[in-house]
């Protein structure tokens, strides 16, 4: 029978990490007697990030004895003790291969729930001193799990601990583990994860992320599967950059301008997706070449690509393409690429936008018009006045050739002329979205400024749009995730501080900065960072997949292999290197 050998608790504490402080509770030492369990937690414990850890479904972290001694072994050490997995409950048996998902317990007065498997982190490595340890738990299979208390009540150090209920599908912590983190996956046990009630809401949309991914290979019996599976897609594209031609500029209003681009020998251009961007590298006078990216305006026009750019009061690229480039120029581009895309269905379409952050969203409204969709498509379009209003003409038109379109367009600092019903003086509210009658299951598109963009994922939201039904473009830097690191005031992206790297240069696109490597910074990742360019990640050993980074141009190896290689057009940074000039969009 499994014993609880100890039990642990650390309330969060500031923790200095690579120059930084990390709020963690990953701190936990033993207690003696009996300790009150509630449904969030055990009494005396807290957590640092509540975001990964802590919680309902996360409410006790278990730990076995068992690990420990394999730990000690694997790593040559004699120092582990209780605790210092971050875990709650230091446990005498219960196996992660043996453990399954829904599996019921009895400890002291208290009944538990197993929800999931550890979360992937780099906190205990901090903890222990291995920096490589969230990668190991994953790979060696030995990562611990979390229980869910299902009634509360006192447990102590030398409780026996009894098994009430199996998991209504036989898949073990281990099992689940390596079902999200490692590579060939087995399609039954993904079908076995998506139906366990007991598994975390977490674990479960990452499992309907990766059904999604494998759909052209699915078999029928698929949970909520309906029709039959799609053939894969093809993405369009070459690798890096190539040089295209200037068909033409049209300037749509005084401070944009729509480039067209051929290809320089006359050959059909790939066909882009609706919402997709465009990379540019353009050398503007004697300073190095800068790379931008830009939404297609027209995923494909006559054969040729469309970008529309804003000129930005110091911007020296979008300065040089609304000043100085013209028709026959040639300039280096980057195969259409981005997420932010126009999906197939039935549902209701609206497609909302501020600004030059019209432009991907006109080239779905393109696709849509081009298709005389049926479906019912809502555009709310937020300009600051009729002269700074781009693709007001050309909108409305493409409107006029859907069965069933709805226009609501809003000017901030100008009120409409009387010639101008479908225009409101003021900006989009909660109350004005909710009149238009958008139906609660639409899928949403919008880009803009964060702020607008925050605002309307707000009023969606509280109109009943779930999360996944709620699409956002952004092109400036990503908002970073960085689980734990207490926040610090924002810091402009910069050159690194010390001497000047003498390997290949590295170009952040996203965040417009350009820099030589250096094997000093370890990995692209610690590059980004000395950079002070917001970056993501949790695990920082090629796990969770969090860094993942699309490469827009050149060549990259891994200093640490990474468990599952990312999609090919995309790198780890946490645990990468370039091997030549790169271009990330970061």
């Amino acid at each position: 029978m499994a014993t609880l050998v100890s039990v642990n608790v650390g309330m969060p504490q500031d923790v200095p990490w690579q120059e930084r402080t990390v709020r963690t509770g990953a701190w936990k030492s033993p207690v003696q007697g009996p300790r009150m369990v509630r449904r969030l937690n055990v009494e005396g414990d807290g957590q640092g990030d509540l975001a990964g850890h802590g919680g309902e479904m996360r409410a006790v972290l278990v730990y076995q004895q068992d690990s420990y001694r394999y730990w000690n072994e694997q790593l040559g050490r004699a120092d582990l003790a209780s605790g210092m997995f971050g875990e709650n409950f230091t446990v005498d048996g219960l196996p992660d291969d043996d453990v399954c998902i829904g599996d019921r317990f009895r400890i002291g007065e208290a009944e538990f729930e197993v929800t999931q498997p550890r979360v992937t982190c780099y906190r205990v490595g901090m903890r222990l001193g291995e920096p490589t340890m969230a990668s190991l738990l994953v790979a060696h299979h030995r990562p611990g799990f979390y229980l869910r208390v299902l009634a509360e009540g006192r447990v102590q150090a030398g409780d026996a601990i009894t098994r009430t209920r199996r998991g209504p599908e036989g898949l073990s912590v281990a099992d689940t583990d390596a079902l999200l983190y490692l590579p060939d996956r087995d399609p039954a046990k993904l079908r076995s994860a998506l139906r366990i009630p007991a598994l975390s809401p977490g674990w479960q949309q990452s499992f309907r992320e990766l059904a999604d991914a494998q759909q052209p290979k699915r078999e029928p019996g698929w949970p909520g599967e309906p029709g039959t599976p799609e053939q894969p897609r093809e993405e369009p594209g070459w690798p890096g950059f190539r040089r295209m031609r200037v068909g033409r500029i049209v300037h749509e209003t005084p401070a944009v301008s729509s480039v067209y681009l051929d290809s320089e020998d006359g050959t059909p251009l790939p066909e882009a997706r609706p919402g997709q961007y465009l990379s540019l590298r353009v050398a503007v006078g004697e300073d190095a070449p800068a790379v931008r990216s830009y939404s297609l305006s027209r995923a494909s026009a006559g054969g040729a690509y469309r970008i529309s750019v804003k000129r930005e009061p110091r911007g020296r690229v979008s300065g040089y393409i609304n000043a100085t480039l013209r028709a026959g120029d040639l300039v280096e581009v980057a195969s259409p690429r981005g997420t932010f895309v126009l999906e197939e269905g039935t549902r209701a379409v609206v497609l909302l936008s501020a600004g030059i952050g019209a432009t991907p969203v006109l080239a779905m409204l393109h696709r849509l018009a081009g298709a005389k969709d049926p479906r019912p498509v809502w555009w709310v379009h937020t300009a600051r006045d009729r002269a700074h209003h781009v693709f007001a003409d050309e909108a409305h038109t493409l409107l006029g050739r859907l069965p069933d379109a709805h226009e609501s367009v809003y000017y901030t600092a100008q009120a409409p002329e009387r010639d101008e019903p479908r225009v409101t003086h003021g900006r989009p509210t909660a109350r004005s979205l909710a009149a238009l009658g958008i139906p609660a299951d639409a899928d949403a598109y919008l880009c803009g400024p964060t702020a607008f963009m925050d605002d309307l994922t707000g009023y969606l939201r509280e109109h009943g749009l779930p999360a996944e039904r709620i699409h956002a473009e952004q092109f400036s830097a990503l908002p970073a995730v960085n689980p734990g690191v207490t926040a610090a005031a924002a810091v402009r992206p910069h050159q690194p501080a010390g001497p000047a790297g003498t390997g290949p240069l590295v170009t952040f696109a996203r965040s417009g900065l350009a820099t030589p490597w250096s094997a000093t910074r370890g990995t692209l990742l610690d590059l980004a960072e000395a950079c002070d360019i917001p970056t993501r990640w949790s695990c920082r050993t090629g796990v969770c997949h969090t860094c993942i980074t699309p490469l827009v141009s050149g060549d990259t190896s891994y200093a640490t292999p990474p468990l599952e290689l990312p999609e090919p057009g995309t790198v780890l940074v946490c645990c990468s290197e370039p091997t030549s000039e790169v271009v990330l969009d970061l």
